[in-house]
């Protein structure tokens, strides 16, 4: 999996269009091998990331869990222990 494609279910707040979307363009970009698609490949593209990020949307508005919403702020801080942890103090 993508480093950069985060976990979206589960959190509150819930996950904004804006990271559903953002997710979806990674998941196009690692599938394609660009970044930066040419003109001729642009519509399929954006068309691509479009149709995955509807996908997601769905999939995260029909996903059920008893397990307690978790916390962005408490989740980032977790994250950026386990960063100083494995690369040090900067």
């Amino acid at each position: 999996m993508c480093r950069n494609i985060r976990q979206l279910h589960n959190f509150e707040p819930e996950a904004t269009s804006e990271e559903v979307r953002a997710a979806a363009l990674q998941y196009v970009r690692k599938v394609s091998g660009s970044t930066r698609p040419s003109q001729a490949n642009q519509a399929a593209f954006d068309e691509a990331v479009a149709e995955i990020a509807a996908a997601t949307q769905h999939l995260l508005d029909h996903l059920t869990t008893s397990a307690p919403p978790k916390d962005r702020e408490v989740e980032a801080q977790k994250a950026r222990e386990r960063a100083r942890a494995r690369y040090g103090a900067a």
